[in-house]
């Protein structure tokens, strides 16, 4: 009979420190301790049923923001009858409310799905208005439907790093040009950074707009005269596709200038796919998810991965109340001294 606290060390052993169960179990024979991988996939599944009433709670907390970031990324899954993996998507929601000094506490949740369709993020996203801020990717479009009140923002890093890429090839002015307009925003930027919206807002009208209708300019002449089939001249196609959504974030001081924040909350799945290879099944993937979303939540509100899942396991196992989930999210979570 495992501990709370043993299953929490599983949890955080596997999501966090990207120890794949059969790793796990070596380490635990070389302590004299026999637990078969089997035995520990079991503990995951039992405590990722027992937390999915927390992961729900998480993904409606977020879904009552009024800005989120949203992102996927590959989940290989382990497909029995043809004897080989296929691929998934882990699809990210995201807040980070801290560069303007919001209230609202920074967390994320992923959702595994079997594809990258524009339909999983619609289902996903069902109950949330709102600003969404995105990549290029175009299964996004879908959630501009004139039902739905989504808006959707775009990223300048993704812009950006088609010019790097032109310019890492050889000489190219003109990406130079292009990509020297594009670092004097984020030079603005990181001077605004944990301003209050409305002092970031008036330094964007002030000094990044004037920036913007360079880079408009530089982007309608050169347009012109390079073909549209050239590296160049498909990073500006990019770049007028986009255009109306990459300029939001002059208009409202909340908005980001990228989707670097649920980016780099992807991480750590890339890390746990490099090590596990692929989940055993479709379940395995969404525990994956639901228990991976929990942890980096933790993380990013400075609160112990392990201490949280113990705590909480255990109230849980205790009869905790649903009317008082609120209590149980990470942000909440107040250690024993």
């Amino acid at each position: 009979m495992a501990t709370e606290a043993t299953i929490a060390h599983v949890l955080v052993s596997k999501y966090a420190d990207h120890l794949p169960l059969y790793r796990q179990a070596q380490i635990y024979v070389r302590q004299g301790v026999d637990l078969d991988r089997s035995t520990l996939a079991d503990w995951v599944g039992r405590a990722a049923f027992e937390l999915r009433p927390v992961f729900d709670a998480l993904m409606w907390d977020l879904k009552q923001s009024t800005k989120l970031f949203m992102d996927e990324t590959r989940a290989p899954v382990l497909d029995p009858g043809a004897r080989k993996t296929k691929t998934g998507y882990f699809w990210a929601l995201a807040r980070d409310d801290r560069p303007w000094g919001g209230t609202a506490p920074p967390a994320v949740a992923f959702t595994y799905a079997p594809g990258r369709g524009g339909q999983h993020a619609e289902r996903i996203l069902q109950g949330f208005s709102g600003i969404l801020q995105v990549d290029g990717y175009a299964g996004y479009n879908r959630l501009l439907a004139p039902d739905r009140s989504i808006r959707l923002a775009y990223c300048w890093a993704h812009a950006r790093r088609k010019l790097i890429e032109i310019i890492r090839i050889g000489p190219a002015p003109i990406a130079q040009e292009g990509l020297g307009l594009i670092r004097t925003l984020y030079a603005i930027e990181a001077e605004i950074t944990g301003m209050d919206p409305e002092a970031r807002l008036q330094a964007r009208q002030s000094r990044s707009a004037p920036v913007m209708a360079e880079l408009s300019q530089w982007l309608t002449q050169n347009r012109a005269r390079l073909s549209p089939k050239s590296n160049l001249g498909e990073a500006m196609a990019y770049l007028a596709r986009y255009w109306d959504g990459l300029q939001i974030f002059l208009t409202d001081g909340c908005v980001e200038i990228d989707n670097n924040p649920v980016e780099r909350t992807i991480r750590p799945i890339a890390l746990n796919r490099k090590n596990a290879l692929f989940a055993g099944h479709e379940a395995g993937a969404e525990n994956w998810a639901m228990i991976a979303s929990l942890i980096e939540t933790c993380k990013l509100n400075k609160v112990d991965p392990f201490a949280w899942l113990s705590a909480t396991l255990t109230a849980i196992v205790r009869g905790y109340k649903q009317s008082e989930i609120d209590q149980l999210m990470p942000w909440a979570f107040k250690p024993d001294v």
